[in-house]
């Protein structure tokens, strides 16, 4: 192991080297906003980051956990990138959203339809009148 490479990163240098981001502002932002932890500790975009850390960053509402096996301070090819950490991320959730249809020739919803349709979608009536 190189010298440069037995020294700690900022986390938020780390996770743009590895590709986990694409820019480096993005990966600074997800740190101030609390979506960054090492070892189940938040951290702030200065954090260093040391070899064997558990790295949790939440992106688009899912975690994505990396055990760091390697410091990088320079972005790398993908190829590289990804023998630097260990990705330990629960497989994300298949979700199906049905899309309700009319039938062809029924025209716009009454009223009563679109109360109907609100209530089965968890829009509150009254969200105006406050």
């Amino acid at each position: 192991m190189t010298e440069q490479e037995a020294s700690p990163v900022r986390v938020d240098q780390w996770l743009w080297a590895v590709r986990v981001v694409k820019t480096r502002t993005l990966a600074t932002q997800l740190a101030k906003s609390g979506h960054v932890r090492i070892n189940k500790e938040p951290v702030k975009p200065a954090t260093k980051v040391h070899v064997g850390d558990e790295v949790r960053v939440r992106i688009q509402g899912f975690d994505k956990i990396f055990v760091v096996q390697r410091l990088l301070k320079k972005r790398v090819g993908a190829p590289v990138a990804r023998t630097c950490y260990e990705d330990l991320s629960p497989e994300r959730p298949k979700m199906y959203l049905p899309v309700a249809r009319r039938a062809p020739g029924t025209g716009r919803p009454t009223k009563r339809e679109r109360r109907q349709l609100d209530k089965l979608r968890g829009h509150d009536p009254n969200w105006d009148r406050r």
